[in-house]
């Protein structure tokens, strides 16, 4: 994989880090890069993110991405990576700001997303010279690389001592708006969100708050829900979008015995209607 060289000064997407504090003097990149400023969101939080985490970063990265607002966030574990995942699925571009020299991707096991990143028409992009290796210091660095070319943050879940935090205040330093998802009081993987709310940070519900701020002028493009094959299908996809996720509670609702609403379950995700959060929780793609 070619490493390309390039100064932020030079290129049109990338000028928006000359007015960061410490800009990158030049920074190194694999795969393509938008060849003009376009809205930009920063989607970051935990590493370890609950069901209700994995579900709204994937819908707000999906949404956004489809769009045509690019999704930018570190390659971590857990959040990161599904930010990502949505935006590719989404056919939209992701860029990824690395804590290491290129070409190695850190975490190994995201090597085959960020892979398909490059392939997609995306960018993984680092600061550090070929090779350096990773290390805590750089994820703290890279931070503020990460939210400098977002047009704003959007934090989907994060515990009140992480990494993400240290995201949302060089966000706030570089004057960009600050989105958070309001989050289940008791939990703290929320902990970080709710704190941030509390202290003035936009809450977020839908993807339509981000693209209020950051591309009021961007075409809203209205979709229906979509209708199944049958009326169990239609049933499930009712209270799917009601905000219901659990097989074992959509089971019992529409009284169909467990095997068939198994099948009928199994037959939307194939058809892409449908996706798995994981434990029998489902969500509509």
């Amino acid at each position: 994989m070619k490493i390309n060289r390039i100064s932020p000064e030079k290129h049109p997407y990338l000028q928006i880090l000359t007015n960061i504090a410490k800009p990158p003097k030049r920074l190194h990149f694999i795969g393509s890069l938008p060849s003009e400023r376009r809205p930009s969101v920063a989607i970051i939080g935990t590493r370890k993110p609950t069901t209700y985490g994995k579900e709204v970063t994937h819908q707000l990265s999906y949404e956004l991405a489809r769009r045509g607002v690019i999704v930018v966030s570190g390659l971590a574990l857990g959040v990161d990576a599904i930010a990502h995942r949505g935006a590719l699925e989404a056919g939209g571009m992701t860029l990824a700001v690395l804590a290491n020299g290129l070409p190695g991707i850190y975490p190994s096991t995201n090597r085959q997303l960020g892979e398909q990143i490059i392939a997609d028409s995306g960018a993984l992009i680092s600061e550090y010279e070929p090779h350096t290796p990773a290390a805590q210091y750089r994820f703290l660095e890279r931070n503020r690389i990460v939210s400098g070319l977002a047009d704003a943050v959007v934090i989907t879940e994060a515990a009140a001592r992480s990494g993400t935090m240290s995201t949302a205040t060089h966000a706030l330093e570089q004057g960009k708006e600050v989105f958070v998802v309001p989050g289940n009081i008791t939990s703290p993987m929320s902990s970080g969100c709710n704190a941030l709310l509390k202290q003035g940070a936009s809450p977020v519900t839908s993807y339509q708050d981000i693209l209020d701020v950051i591309a009021p002028n961007l075409e809203q493009q209205q979709s229906s829900l979509a209708l199944g094959n049958n009326p169990l299908e239609t049933k499930i996809l009712e209270l799917l979008a009601s905000g219901i996720r659990d097989g074992g509670h959509i089971q019992q609702i529409t009284e169909v015995d467990i095997t068939t609403i198994s099948t009928t379950l199994t037959m939307l995700e194939i058809s892409g209607t449908i996706r798995s959060l994981g434990s029998n929780q489902w969500t509509i793609r």
